[in-house]
């Protein structure tokens, strides 16, 4: 089935809320070199909808690794778990900045999941870049 295209109106819609920066890692519009992409929360492969509700922004590195997961184990117990919400959820409350700045760490079942998932702490473009970023006092970025 196509899907159909996201609307101008809602993509600024969705890009606002957002505050124009990825969902998972935080990173900004205006640092990375590509658009970041409206992605379905829950995909549509899962049963997601083009909704507002279920649309958030993310990084094509995150974006990537995410696909059409919804949850991953917890690294630390095993047990399932959901991935994070960034339209739902604090950051804050899920992830911490650690290496200074360099990875991100899950606090939670829920944080855990979802930086194994996405590689949120392993992905090393992103740890390339954001070292570049540390370097000049652009992050890490206020959750």
């Amino acid at each position: 089935m196509a899907r159909r295209p996201i609307s101008a109106e809602l993509d600024g819609r969705v890009r606002a809320a957002a505050r124009d920066r990825c969902g998972y890692c935080l990173s900004p519009q205006h640092l990375v070199m590509a658009r970041l992409q409206i992605e379905h929360i829950v995909p549509i492969a899962k049963g997601g909808s083009d909704e507002e509700v279920n649309l958030w922004l993310a990084c094509p590195i995150c974006n990537g690794h995410k696909s059409d997961k919804t949850g991953a184990p917890d690294p630390e117990t095993g047990q399932p778990a959901l991935l994070f919400n960034p339209r739902t959820q604090v950051w804050s409350e899920h992830f911490q900045w650690v290496d200074g700045g360099l990875r991100i760490a899950g606090k939670t079942p829920i944080g855990r999941a979802t930086v194994a998932a996405l590689y949120l702490g392993d992905d090393p473009d992103a740890i390339e870049v954001r070292s570049y970023w540390v370097l000049a006092g652009w992050h890490p970025p206020k959750s």
